[in-house]
């Protein structure tokens, strides 16, 4: 089975089941307020919908246009506490040859040696290890990200969006992420010049998750 899939299914879609993540994370005391009391119904397993959720990034080109692209493949793991944001945790995992720029000759660059380098490096992963409440619906997450075997922290600001039951039955919650880095901390050195001395491509990359979850079964 490949692990990296995002088609929806034109029927019910089958109910997600758990996954269990590590348990060694580190917590944080709550800032900015305590959370919402109504979150707490919320606590348990939740899974990206890629249907309806995308992992992106947006880096100036240039100097005067910006590209923007996507992951369109990947898999995730994530526990939501409502009533205590610190013991919440997260884990997703990208395939680095599912990038998406809608043009082709540009993608096979992003995932050739001068950048992802697919072929040596087919997976990045982000993992949590804290998260704490910083504003009202504001979550600051840390975690772990691995980009070519070169793994670095980042903060990885969260907005909770709100809480649906779709017609299916299946509970839906909402979060828009974002967070900035500096490619060339992860191997990222690829450094063409124009002919006015600015990068061709910027050192500052923003990556976006845009990202509806849906509530797990237990077990399975």
């Amino acid at each position: 089975m490949n692990l990296f899939t995002r088609a929806a299914s034109r029927r019910r879609p089958a109910p997600p089941t758990a996954t269990q993540l590590p348990h060694e994370q580190t917590s944080f005391a709550p800032a900015g307020g305590l959370p919402d009391p109504a979150l707490a119904t919320l606590t348990g397993e939740w899974m990206i919908d890629p249907a309806h959720s995308r992992i992106g990034f947006s880096v100036r080109h240039a100097l005067v246009t910006t590209v923007r692209g996507a992951f369109t493949e990947y898999r995730s793991r994530l526990w939501f506490d409502g009533g205590d944001p610190a013991r919440s945790r997260a884990e997703i995992v990208l395939s680095t040859a599912s990038v998406d720029t809608g043009v082709e000759q540009r993608d096979a660059h992003l995932t050739g040696r001068d950048f992802l380098d697919s072929a040596a490096y087919p997976r990045m992963r982000f993992t949590s290890t804290g998260v704490r409440l910083v504003g009202h619906d504001v979550y600051r997450m840390t975690g772990d990200l691995t980009i070519k075997d070169t793994t670095r922290p980042v903060d990885l600001d969260l907005t909770y969006l709100g809480h649906v039951t779709d017609p299916f039955g299946y509970e839906r919650v909402g979060f828009d992420g974002t967070t900035t880095i500096s490619r060339s901390a992860w191997g990222l050195t690829y450094d063409q010049r124009l002919a006015e001395g600015g990068a061709m491509v910027s050192e500052k990359v923003r990556l976006q998750f845009d990202i509806a979850a849906i509530r797990t079964m237990p077990g399975g």
